[in-house]
Order: C-alpha cells, then sequence, then structure tokens
C-alpha cells in the first residue's frame, strides 16, 4: 500500500526582547542557574504580570509579514498543568482570540515550483524553565531563568507532505524571523524550535491518520531525520497489523530514533480559561499601519529586487537572500567591488563551500565581507588570476593576513608583461612542436594542452587571457 505524508509544524520563535514577557528579569543567554528568576516568574505570592510592550510590537510585525490579520483584541489565557519547571503550575498563554490569525509562507520546492504553507495562528506566550538532568545525582536540577522568556507560537495548517517541505517551510521561518529582527534564530540556544505532528495515511484517503508530536527540535537536520524516522516508524506499525496511537514523542539524535514520551493531551485537558490579571490586548487600526511602514524589506521582495535590479537567476536570489546575514554580505561585497557577477558566483561557490565544509554560517564566516571583497578586486586589476585567488582565499581563512599581504609574501602577483609570457610560449612551443603541428592543423583539442603548460611553466602566475591571445597569435604566423 502506498502511503501519504502528512506534516504540520509549531515553531516556537523566542522573540528578542530584553526583558520577559510579564516581568523586568533579564531575557540575556548563558547567566548563571536562576540568577534571571523574579519574584513574578517564581510565582511568588501576590505577584501580578505586566505585558511587555516589545513583544505585542514584534508579534504584530510577524502578523502583517505573512499577510495574516492581526486580531484587534485578543486574550491571555491560563494553559493548566504541572511540570516542575513551570511554578505557577499554568502557563499564560494565548487560546481562542490569538494575536495573529490565518496567514501563509511560500516555499520554493526542488523543481523550482512554489508551494503555499498555510499558518493557521501565531500566538503570545511565556517560556517554562528548563530542566537539568545531569550532575545531580541521579536528581533533576531546575533552572528558572528561561522562565517567562517571551515566545511567539507559529503553528502550521498539515500542508507539508515531506520532511524535505517540512525543512524548506522551517528554513523560510527561520529567515524571516530574523529579517524581520524579531528573533535572533539561535538554534543552539534554543531561539528556534519546532514541535512536528505527523502522520500518514494511505493515498487517496481524505481522513487524516492518528498523529505523533516528536517534541523541541533544534536544528534543520534533525528536524528531516525525525519526520523520516516517523514516519517509516508508522508505516511499518500498520503493515505488521499495529495501531498508530495519538502521542508525544522525542527525537534521540545520537540514536537516530523518536521515543513515546506520553499520551498527547488535547485542549480540554489543560482547562484553559482567560487570565484575570491580564487586560485583553487591543490593537488599533493607526498602530497596525505605524508598525507596517516600519517593516523592513523582507526575504521575498530581496530576491526579485536581485532578479530585476542585479539580473540574477530566481535560484541565485533566493540562495544569496536565505538568510539577512548571507544577503547583507554579499551587497557590502558588491558595493566594494562593484561586480555582482563575481562577487555572486564567488559566495555561492568558494565561501559557501568553505562554510559547508566548516559547518558554519556566514555571520561566523572566518573572512569578513570587506576582506573578501579585497580579494575579489585584485582579480578584476589582474592583479591575481582566479585560479591563484583560491590559493590567496585559503591562506585568508587561515588567518594570514588580507589579500594584498597574503600576494605580497606569498609571492603571487600575476604576470601580466607581455614579453615575459611570450618567452614562455615560444618555449612551451618549442617544446612541443608536433602537438603544435597538429593545433596548427585544426585539431582545437590541444589549445587548453598548450596554455595548461604555460601556466604550469608560470606557476599558475601568467594571465590566462593573454596566453590565449599570445597562443592565437602564434598558430597565425
Amino acid at each position: 500500500m502506498n502511503y501519504e505524508t502528512v506534516i504540520g509544524l509549531e515553531i516556537h520563535v523566542q522573540l528578542a526582547t530584553k526583558s520577559k514577557i510579564f516581568s523586568a528579569a533579564s531575557t540575556a543567554y548563558g547567566a548563571a542557574p536562576n540568577t534571571q528568576a523574579c519574584a513574578v516568574d517564581l510565582a511568588l505570592p501576590g505577584v501580578l504580570p505586566v505585558l511587555n510592550k516589545e513583544a505585542v510590537h514584534m508579534a504584530t510585525k510577524f502578523g502583517l509579514a505573512i499577510g495574516a490579520e492581526v486580531a484587534p483584541r485578543s486574550v491571555f489565557a491560563r494553559k493548566n498543568y504541572f511540570y516542575p519547571d513551570l511554578p505557577k503550575g499554568y502557563q499564560i498563554s494565548q487560546f481562542e482570540l490569538p494575536i495573529v490569525g490565518t496567514g501563509h509562507l511560500d516555499i520554493e520546492l526542488k523543481g523550482g515550483e512554489t508551494k503555499r504553507i498555510g499558518v493557521t495562528r501565531a500566538h503570545l506566550e511565556e517560556d517554562a524553565g528548563k530542566s537539568l538532568h545531569e550532575d545531580f545525582a541521579g536528581m533533576t536540577g531546575i533552572d528558572l531563568n528561561r522562565a517567562g522568556t517571551p515566545l511567539l507560537e507559529v503553528v502550521s495548517e498539515p500542508d507539508m507532505r515531506s520532511a524535505e517541505e517540512a525543512v524548506a517551510y522551517m528554513k523560510k521561518m527561520h529567515a524571516l524571523v530574523t529579517y524581520l529582527e524579531i528573533c535572533d534564530g539561535n538554534m543552539q540556544e534554543g531561539s528556534f524550535r519546532c514541535d512536528a505532528n505527523v502522520s500518514v495515511r494511505p493515498v487517496g484517503q481524505a481522513e487524516f491518520g492518528a498523529r505523533a508530536e516528536i517534541k523541541n527540535i533544534n536544528s534543520f537536520r534533525f528536524v528531516e531525520r525525525a519526520i523520516n524516522y516517523e514516519v517509516e516508524r508508522q508505516i511499518d506499525l500498520i503493515e505488521e497489523g499495529g495501531v498508530v496511537v495519538q502521542e508525544t514523542r522525542l527525537y534521540d539524535a545520537d540514536r537516530d530514533e523518536t521515543r513515546s514520551m506520553r499520551s498527547k493531551e488535547e485542549a480540554n485537558d489543560y482547562r484553559y480559561f482567560p487570565d484575570p490579571d491580564l487586560l485583553p490586548v487591543v490593537i488599533s487600526a493607526e498602530y497596525l499601519e505605524q508598525v507596517r511602514a516600519e517593516l523592513p524589506e523582507l526575504p521575498e521582495e530581496k530576491k526579485q529586487r536581485y532578479i530585476d535590479t542585479f539580473g540574477l537567476s530566481p535560484y541565485d536570489a533566493a540562495g544569496l537572500t536565505a538568510s539577512r546575514e548571507l544577503a547583507d554580505y554579499f551587497e557590502t561585497v558588491i558595493e566594494k567591488t562593484g561586480d555582482v557577477r563575481l562577487s555572486a558566483n564567488w559566495i555561492s561557490g568558494e565561501m559557501s563551500a568553505r562554510l559547508n565544509k566548516d559547518d558554519l554560517s556566514i555571520a561566523e564566516s572566518k573572512v569578513s565581507a570587506e576582506a573578501f571583497a579585497g580579494l575579489l578586486l585584485r582579480i578584476k586589476d589582474n592583479t591575481i588570476s582566479g585560479k591563484i585567488a583560491k590559493e590567496v582565499f585559503e591562506a585568508m581563512w587561515n588567518g594570514e593576513g588580507s589579500a594584498d599581504a597574503v600576494i605580497e609574501v606569498k609571492g603571487l602577483k600575476q604576470i601580466t608583461d607581455t614579453g615575459a609570457i611570450e618567452s614562455m610560449v615560444d618555449e612551451v612551443i618549442a617544446n612541443n612542436a608536433g602537438q603544435f603541428a597538429e593545433l596548427k592543423s585544426g585539431k582545437d583539442k590541444l589549445m587548453g594542452f598548450f596554455v595548461g603548460q604555460v601556466l604550469k611553466a608560470s606557476k599558475g602566475k601568467a594571465n590566462p587571457a593573454q596566453v590565449n591571445e599570445l597562443i592565437r597569435k602564434k598558430l597565425q604566423d
């Protein structure tokens, strides 16, 4: 039997506010445990929450960016459950009246086509604390620094049909929230993570199958692996005559498997009710227009500008706008070099390959945009060839200095003196008289051989264009 995969994602976006959503405690990452949890976060008797206006502002920006309706009136609710890292015994979230309603995000598929993924809602809520299971002699420690950190939970429609589509959607969402500067996107620190709802059904069946929710996945690679594992698990279970049950599962990256945590709760299990300590959030039309005017150039808009203004292909434009940091890097390089094509080719080629090899983001590049532009300028002015530039880039990456410094120390300056190159051409022709006669008689494939021999004689320093020109001139003699 053939099966169809059905996937929906709940993405937790940690908002980049300086203080928590209902208290003045800091949200800075990395402090000693329980040093950034104030009386409100600890739920001491008599404390009252006060809503952080900036969290509302960021949620509003997001809603406008995905073409959603931003609710003129939204309400905070208490989501009741007991867990050690939740001191109040409930989480302040939004239920029936979230701040952001239905919207969408378009993703690009491998074949080049676009698919629209619906966003059901996005609601504001506070994060819980963190349970620490190591170094406590078999016990669990609780760090409440994260308690009260503002989150925007973005719930998608079950519109994705493969792990690849889910990763594409998650990457597109990551790019959007970082472009909007409402989240730093740091997945290692938990600023951007997701729960994946996965089910399978026979092809042609209208009803959804029972779904498993895989909790707190914090990398694109793990999302793909967790979904693929879960799909195989569910299909195998059905094929063996078993029944998929609705449950919450954990992805173990070390074992590359999902494991059952608990049965999946329904909304009524949480006994939602409006929080009596918080007034409804009212957003006026005037405020909406004010926020709309603040929106930056979004990824899709930037991509189209690169196509229209720079003449880049849709594929290249999509790659260079995949993250705000990459687009900023590219624009800095072309500002310094004045050469769009050379900049795009080298960033998409050598730079991307090196970042992938070292598993780094463009923000972590060991060669700054300004230094990279300096390298490309030396290609433009024929100081070095493209081949030698790769050697210079490697040295720059290893911390050996600027392009000019590396070229000077290693003696890599390109030979452009026509007389010097002509002498090398004459020597190569004299040493390969038979092949040159064949080239002269029309065996054009030998042209590459002669260019290569001259470049080898010059240790790669001869200008390839001049070498070609001089060899063709000799053919006419």
